[in-house]
């Protein structure tokens, strides 16, 4: 049964992102009604959402005056243009990680949405990743004591470059340090906040390559080392998260099933969403106050957790989830990343 009160939503596309995440967070969560969607060619758009319009251009979703909430999931060099013109239509927004090109646009997005009194937050959906769920309650519990170092990986094996995509063309926003650097810059955020400084390297591995397809970054904090990894060149995986502490090392390997549930169409939010099959459960292996060695049972994810929030948000003036100030400090670490590659040296972030 549907939301007495729900947030009309509008899409501003319904490529991959729209289809395999968006929409369906949004459609098996009763406090939202999808009312319009932005789809320039044929599509799935009217089959998945009978009752919602159809539009083909952007600046009817800014016209609707029944579109309370406008997801902003188009390419990333148009999320500044969108956004604002969203916050000036007197919507509330979400959009899509990463949040903006530069920590500039950011900014003036911030204080756009304060002036307007909207809501304004960024898809990071990765922070309801069971691994990282885990990982945080293994590192709250102090379960390897104090941290001496922390290394995640994020890898994939693309040793292609796939054609007709804005992804694999040289511009501003594009690029693995921008798709996949912004989720987990994100948790390193979350986890530890700004580092002293950061030291990357960021590089074109496949041949034909016209974006960044590597980065190695190595974030310094007073007691203990960070380092973020990913590549499209990885053919056998290793660990997903590694986390060594004077009482011993978490290890955990595999990575979150949501997203493939989603893509096989299964139900947000049903009985076993989120659940990972226990040969991917974390090591643990620890000495000290609660001696353990054996897997730790991962927590299940629960992506619908973030448009809960952002209902909360809209309809009760919840405090947000993912703030869009933590978003900006994400393109500012891959701001000093970028420097940090460009001139060989390792960056002190400015407070």
């Amino acid at each position: 049964m549907r939301e007495s009160n729900p947030v009309n939503t509008a899409l501003l596309s319904y490529g991959m992102s729209g289809e395999v995440f968006h929409g369906p967070l949004l459609r098996h969560n009763h406090t939202f009604h999808v009312s319009a969607i932005v789809q320039r060619s044929k599509g799935h758009a009217a089959r998945d959402f009978p009752e919602a319009t159809i539009y083909t251009r952007v600046d009817d979703v800014f016209a609707d005056a029944a579109v309370e909430l406008v997801i902003v999931n188009t390419p990333n060099h148009t999320h500044f243009e969108f956004v604002s013109r969203a916050l000036n239509a007197g919507k509330h927004v979400v959009v899509e990680k990463p949040f903006t090109v530069t920590s500039a646009e950011a900014d003036a997005l911030i204080a756009l949405a304060k002036e307007k009194q909207r809501v304004l937050t960024v898809f990071q959906n990765r922070r309801w990743d069971g691994d990282f769920l885990t990982l945080q309650q293994v590192i709250a519990e102090k379960r390897v004591g104090e941290i001496a170092e922390f290394e995640a990986h994020y890898d994939r094996f693309r040793n292609y470059v796939e054609p007709n995509t804005w992804k694999e063309t040289a511009a501003p926003g594009t690029g693995i340090l921008y798709n996949l650097g912004s989720h987990m810059l994100d948790q390193v955020l979350v986890l530890f906040g700004m580092p002293d400084t950061i030291d990357a390297r960021i590089g074109i591995r496949r041949p034909g390559g016209a974006v960044d397809d590597y980065y190695d970054i190595r974030m310094q904090y007073a007691k203990f080392l960070v380092i973020v990894k990913s590549s499209y060149l990885v053919k056998e995986e290793g660990p997903r998260y590694i986390l060594h502490g004077v009482n011993g090392s978490f290890v955990k390997y595999g990575i979150d099933p949501q997203e493939q549930a989603l893509k096989e169409k299964k139900i947000p939010g049903s009985p076993g969403w989120g659940e990972e099959r226990d040969e991917y459960f974390g090591k643990l292996n620890c000495e000290g106050g609660r001696p353990f060695v054996g897997q730790i049972k991962t927590v299940a994810g629960d992506y619908p957790a973030f448009y809960r929030n952002v209902y909360d948000a809209i309809r009760h003036s919840a405090a947000l989830a993912v703030k869009p100030e933590q978003s900006r400090d994400v393109i500012r670490l891959i701001e000093y990343a970028e420097e940090s590659n460009r001139t060989g040296k390792a960056i002190r972030p400015q407070a």
